[in-house]
């Protein structure tokens, strides 16, 4: 309704949609006025969307960063670690407000990251946790505005090169590992490792609870689901017998870098003790271990991951030798 008032302005008076629904009044100074905005306000009812929407959100990055922590992060096992990586990245770009942030922005930052000699693969993992946290708040209705990195493309890897040791390899390594090392626990851990595939933190976080029935079962694992390995007789007796000694194991992974040093293994840059499980991996399906079962032995949450193995199989090098074209040219 518009309707005259006493000082001689024109003013609106009408309901957003219907009775009972919020009343919007105003005045203007023609009928003209008054007429363009009532037209406009039903116009947009009609459409069913706001005549008024909210304002802007001008929410910092860092203030999002903490809301996703908050709701998302603190539930995540490296979400501290997350929390602070994404921090970093909002302080390098001035801590924008989150709504306009520029792709351009983010990749300064991955530049700048390069230079100091972050590996592509972190820079990925960067990427992610950015998008998670606009994904994230979005899904949960804590935005309204769409991701502004949305159309950053990760940056395109190579297959990382799985190195594995031979017998004498290991053989050497053990070794190496008896007569040099000084820490108690670092042989058994490599041996653990070898003969289950377990990563070495899912070692080091046994306890005597986690040796049973001829079986170790790793808990708290990358992929947060627990599971059991068998190990031979012996093996199991002195896992059981050190922890009974020393109540656990303690940090090691250093004492084995040392010890990888010092056997002169040359392995791929980025590789230490996960050679070890890269190691059990390859033999286990060299020996005629199948696919799914290996699967359930590492822990793996797809068959994708465990396919990288495959190449490694009996049928597989055999069929190198027997399907080759070179076959056609034997003496």
């Amino acid at each position: 309704m518009i309707r005259k008032l006493p000082s001689g302005r024109w003013q609106v008076d009408l309901r957003t949609d219907g009775r009972g629904s919020k009343r919007i009044r105003r005045s203007f100074d023609s009928k003209a006025e008054a007429k363009r905005f009532e037209t406009f306000v039903l116009a947009k009812r009609s459409e069913g969307r706001e005549w008024n929407p909210s304002k802007a959100d001008n929410r910092t990055l860092k203030q999002l960063i903490r809301l996703w922590f908050n709701a998302k992060g603190v539930h995540l096992k490296d979400g501290e670690r997350r929390k602070r990586c994404l921090d970093a990245m909002a302080d390098f770009m001035g801590n924008p407000i989150a709504r306009t942030v520029k792709p351009a922005s983010f990749l300064a930052y991955r530049a700048h990251k390069i230079q100091k000699g972050a590996s592509k693969k972190t820079l990925n993992n960067h990427l992610g946790y950015l998008n998670a946290v606009y994904n994230q708040l979005n899904r949960l209705n804590e935005i309204d505005f769409d991701n502004p990195i949305r159309n950053v493309e990760m940056i395109r890897l190579d297959e990382r090169e799985l190195s594995w040791l031979t017998l004498e390899q290991i053989r050497h390594l053990l070794k190496t590992i008896e007569e040099f090392s000084q820490n108690p626990h670092v042989y058994l851990l490599t041996r653990i490792c070898l003969a289950t595939g377990a990563r070495w933190g899912e070692a080091e976080n046994l306890q005597l609870r986690h040796v049973q029935e001829g079986k170790l079962t790793f808990v708290n694992t990358k992929s947060g689901k627990s599971r059991s390995v068998p190990v031979s007789k012996e093996l199991f007796e002195e896992i059981q017998r050190h922890l009974k000694e020393h109540g656990c194991f303690s940090f090691s992974l250093s004492a084995f870098r040392r010890a990888l040093d010092k056997s002169g293994i040359a392995l791929p840059p980025g590789q230490a003790a996960h050679v070890l499980r890269h190691t059990f991996a390859s033999h286990f399906v060299m020996n005629g271990g199948d696919i799914l079962s290996l699967q359930k032995i590492l822990g793996h949450s797809t068959i994708a991951m465990t396919m990288r193995y495959s190449h490694l199989s009996a049928d597989h090098l055999k069929d190198a030798i027997s399907k080759s074209p070179m076959n056609h040219f034997a003496s």
